[in-house]
């Protein structure tokens, strides 16, 4: 699922707070979004992913997981950093309650000298297909006030540059039906639209399908 951020006031910027940025904040719009970067998570960076957290902002854009994941963050930063990345397999609880498997993969930290979301790919090694509890390959999930620079459209273009390797031939990618901006982002990326049908979160909600085919 390409992941969906509901829009809420924010005041103040928290990662901007991050003693592990690295650079200062780029200006708004086109040249802001060609600053980014994609890093892997790291206890280097990890305060700016938390303070993003503490102001209400959830990388799952199905459930706020944002108080359990500051819980596991301050009982053990290593071990939650581990999950954070998806390093391993194992089992996660979904939007319904049920425990389901996890799929590893690639998880990045939007990065523009300060924390501005999250990116990831999840597939099954050796296979086109995802399980029914994944609905995408990609899922993104940008903090509020980072929105409307080009940084989600940017990330994904990034991202897919590291595609090649998994040996994926293309990407399902999915946003909701009317979330204008993730399928600006997703056709901005060479998505083709496929078609709608149920959410499998949510059955009373359509979620629109795209193709993004991986160029070598």
């Amino acid at each position: 699922m390409l992941a969906r951020q509901a829009e809420q006031p924010v005041t103040g910027t928290p990662a901007d707070k991050n003693p592990g940025a690295l650079r200062g904040g780029a200006a708004a719009g086109s040249s802001a979004a060609a600053a980014i970067e994609l890093l892997e998570p790291s206890l280097t960076l990890l305060p700016g992913y938390v303070a993003a957290l503490e102001s209400g902002w959830s990388p799952n854009t199905t459930r706020n997981v944002a108080a359990e994941q500051l819980a596991a963050i301050r009982s053990d930063p290593v071990a939650a950093l581990r999950d954070i990345a998806h390093a391993e397999g194992g089992m996660r609880r979904s939007p319904d309650g049920s425990e389901v498997p996890w799929l590893p993969g690639m998880v990045f930290w939007v990065w523009d000298g300060t924390f501005c979301g999250t990116i990831n790919l999840r597939y099954v090694r050796g296979s086109q297909q995802l399980p029914p509890h994944v609905s995408g390959h990609i899922g993104y999930a940008i903090v509020p006030w980072k929105r409307g620079r080009g940084y989600a459209k940017e990330a994904l273009r990034q991202l897919l540059l590291r595609v090649p390797g998994t040996g994926l031939r293309y990407l399902s990618v999915t946003c909701d039906e009317y979330n204008v901006g993730s399928r600006k982002v997703i056709e901005a990326n060479g998505g083709i639209f496929i078609g709608a049908r149920p959410s499998e979160e949510q059955p009373d909600k359509r979620k629109l399908h795209f193709r993004i085919d991986v160029r070598a």
